[in-house]
């Protein structure tokens, strides 16, 4: 099984973002990050999954932390909706990030994912851990 924890941090939304992951497995320790300039919180909320899901293979147990509930609904949830109505929210409007939307199901569909939302600045923590790698991240120079 393996764990993944991911965050993502903007310090002005839009502005400069970050984003992280901490990939276990089995008690192997990675730890990945990026950023972009001129982005969103949402944007780097998923590109961190997004990442970390790229560097798994198709056998592996998946379990995945995000404090994100925009990430968690989106891609359990809110993903079907969307599909069904050609990437148009219920109000008719179309769906935001969807070109990162495509890509987090593509590869979800690929995976053995379960998808885990974990509360923010609760005292988990890996989860403390890779929000300070996304706030790092950000902060670009």
């Amino acid at each position: 099984m393996i764990e993944i924890y991911t965050d993502g941090s903007c310090l002005t939304n839009p502005g400069n973002g970050g984003w992280a992951a901490i990939i276990n497995d089995g008690g192997k320790i990675k730890k990945i990050s990026g950023n972009e300039k001129k982005t969103t919180n949402n944007r780097m909320e998923l590109l961190a999954p997004i990442n970390a899901l790229r560097e798994m293979n198709n056998d592996s147990e998946i379990n995945i932390y995000t404090d994100s509930q925009y990430v968690k609904l989106g891609i359990t949830n809110w993903i079907k909706k969307w599909l069904n109505n050609n990437w148009q929210t219920s109000k008719q409007e179309d769906v935001k990030n969807k070109d990162l939307w495509v890509e987090l199901y593509n590869l979800d569909k690929s995976l053995n994912v379960k998808w885990n939302w974990v509360k923010a600045h609760a005292g988990n923590p890996i989860n403390e851990e890779v929000d300070l790698m996304a706030k790092k991240a950000a902060n670009l120079d």
